[in-house]
């Protein structure tokens, strides 16, 4: 696997960022979670938003590019003029990890990234920046420890795919465009992701913590996100690895406490880990069971400020 390269350093002075238009931009995984919020804050600031998307013949009118990513089909000539491009397509990795389902996982992330920078870097007209999906499953099961862009890669499926999917992206850098790659800890929204699938449990009073509940669980509000998006997108003295995760990771176990609170229902009902495992396999080794205390070092020491840095605060303001 190829070894990551040095962190990046901010250079230059930082740059306000406010409500400016964001020229072109070319998004791809536009109906997950992330990337539909953050077409609708693009269009709000009047960006003109482009979609990448997979397999379907865009419809007439549509601003949308097809692409067939297992096939490397994706024609150059189109992805010509873009100011940005912000990459988020990937195989959800919910679900049971078969041997198929691991390498959808792996190709969709690796071969489609490596695919879309060769464009990119052979067009005339390439966007002055690529932001890329990674996820802080970079890191591996780490305990306590708490891990900033400086760490090495940790150990385990989900790190591996971090480290190739990060690497995938070096057509792109040695052809000029400023690369910045988004580690995403646990994206918090009502609309999706791992809060969307714990609500009814917690609602219904039978929520609790997941195995031994000591695990560091690195989370972000779906609103930070998108801010962070922009800040990196409009932020020229910015590139290589952020963590997209709030200053804070908590317990799994206080997670489960605070979601509770905030609810007004008790959280006491543990999921013993050897059910879980039993339930789903591998997956829950590496993304319930394993603990990740992912701290956003990068972006906080760039001036970014997170408008929901508490959980508590943060599972408030969403519920």
């Amino acid at each position: 696997m190829a070894a990551t390269s040095p962190v990046p350093q901010a250079v230059g002075q930082p740059q306000a960022v406010g409500h400016e238009p964001a020229g072109r931009v070319l998004v791809s995984g536009s109906h997950g979670l992330i990337g539909a919020a953050l077409l609708e804050r693009l269009r709000a600031d009047q960006a003109r938003v482009v979609r990448l998307v997979h397999g379907a013949t865009p419809r007439q009118g549509e601003q949308a590019i097809s692409w067939e990513p297992e096939e490397r089909r994706l024609d150059g000539a189109v992805l010509e003029g873009f100011d940005a491009v912000v990459h988020l397509a990937g195989e959800s990795i919910t679900g049971r990890w078969t041997v198929q389902k691991k390498q959808r996982i792996r190709e969709s992330r690796v071969a489609g990234t490596r695919l879309l920078c060769e464009r990119l870097a052979a067009a005339a007209a390439r966007p002055a920046v690529l932001i890329c999906a990674s996820a802080m499953g970079f890191y591996g099961d780490r305990g306590a420890e708490i891990l900033t862009e400086e760490n090495a890669p940790g150990g385990g499926f989900l790190a591996e795919v971090c480290q190739a999917w990060e690497a995938a992206t070096e057509p792109a850098r040695e052809a000029g465009i400023r690369v910045a790659l988004t580690r995403f800890g646990g994206v918090l929204s009502p609309r999706g992701g791992m809060l969307k699938m714990m609500l009814p449990f917690f609602k219904a009073g039978v929520g609790g913590p997941v195995g031994r509940g000591d695990q560091y669980v690195s989370w972000i509000a779906l609103e930070d996100v998108v801010r962070g998006i922009l800040w990196l997108m409009r932020r020229a003295d910015l590139a290589g690895p952020f963590n997209f995760a709030a200053p804070e990771a908590v317990t799994n176990r206080e997670f489960a406490r605070t979601l509770g609170r905030v609810l007004k229902r008790p959280a006491v009902t543990p999921a013993p880990a050897a059910a879980v495992r039993l339930a789903l396999g591998e997956m829950a080794e590496e993304l319930l069971l394993a603990s990740i205390r992912m701290t956003p070092a990068r972006l906080q020491a760039s001036g970014f400020e997170f408008r929901h840095p508490r959980l508590e605060d943060a599972l408030r303001a969403m519920l």
